[in-house]
């Protein structure tokens, strides 16, 4: 079996291809075999009003690509834009790899492996933003 194999809790939502799906009772597992299905896990989705940091608004712009809320086309350009600023900011080794392969996701075109590179930078963004808190 090849493809993706979302795990998900009692009555845990997805959104698969702008459809809201809800598991029932029991645990379950599912594979998505259609490549390049767009898939977003309801709550590790930030909200509108989460949005309130460079690395958020970024990883908000994929999610909008993910749920189809955003034209992937008009979304690249922010992305790349948004991901070079934050290059300006992060400049450590590690948040450098996470970036590059952001950008290396949204210029192939996979919006759910951009937005995984770019998640990974959010701890490090709070732990930024915690220092410069007085």
């Amino acid at each position: 079996m090849s493809g993706l194999v979302l795990k998900l809790g009692p009555h845990e939502r997805v959104l698969i291809n702008g459809a809201v799906i809800e598991n029932g009772e029991r645990r379950s597992r599912l594979a998505i075999m259609t490549p390049n299905a767009h898939i977003l896990r309801l709550r590790d989705a930030i909200h509108p009003e989460e949005v309130t940091t460079p690395v958020r608004r970024v990883c908000y712009v994929a999610q909008l690509v993910l749920s189809g809320d955003a034209e992937p086309a008009a979304a690249r350009m922010q992305l790349l834009r948004g991901i070079e600023q934050l290059s300006q900011v992060l400049t450590d080794p590690d948040s450098r790899a996470h970036l590059t392969a952001a950008t290396a996701a949204v210029i192939e075109e996979q919006p759910y492996q951009a937005l995984k590179a770019l998640r990974s930078l959010l701890p490090r963004e709070e732990r930024l933003m915690a220092a410069m808190r007085p």
